[in-house]
């Protein structure tokens, strides 16, 4: 009797390494992330829920629904905004929000969504969504437009944190 439960338990571990190994080798490496170590960590392309929720969450931006934003943030929410700006909690991003939606009545307009995860060294998953974007907005009664790209981690269907990178768009590229 103890031969056949050690034989059935010994089957059931070989299997399941198998079935690990037969997922991960069916994902496609779409790159890496540099862990601080260097370590190159493999990242794959991520689940299209997770572009769902920010283009929502974009959305909500250009709708200027702060209630849907303050819903779709996870609770220890941050930001990194393009001119150093850090906005630690869902509170001060939304009183942030209100502020700028009012002084420059920013729009975004979306270009791509590209969705990605990895496993990090401590063995959690990373989900993220990169997103490009032309932005107009009103600076000292003036329109400017720039480009955006933003960086967006998704823990548990929320907004976890983000990354705004900015640049200027060149007159040649204005319409």
């Amino acid at each position: 009797m103890k031969k056949q439960l050690l034989l059935t338990l010994l089957a059931v571990l070989t299997l399941s390494c198998t079935n690990t190994q037969k997922q991960e080798s069916t994902q496609s490496q779409i790159g890496f992330e540099i862990a601080d170590d260097g370590t190159k960590l493999p990242l794959y392309a991520g689940a299209l829920s997770t572009v769902e929720l920010w283009e929502k969450y974009i959305k909500a931006h250009n709708e200027r629904d702060l209630d849907a934003i303050r819903e779709m943030n996870a609770e220890n929410f941050k930001a990194y905004g393009p001119n150093g700006e850090i906005i630690d909690g869902t509170d001060a991003h939304i009183e942030f929000l209100a502020t700028w939606f009012e002084a420059a009545n920013p729009k975004w307009k979306s270009n791509y969504f590209i969705a990605n995860k990895f496993t990090n060294q401590k063995d959690k998953l990373r989900e993220w969504v990169t997103s490009g974007h032309e932005v107009s907005m009103t600076v000292e009664g003036e329109t400017i437009e720039v480009g955006q790209v933003h960086d967006a981690l998704i823990v548990d269907g929320k907004i976890q944190m983000f990354y705004v990178y900015e640049i200027a768009k060149a007159s040649s590229e204005e319409e």
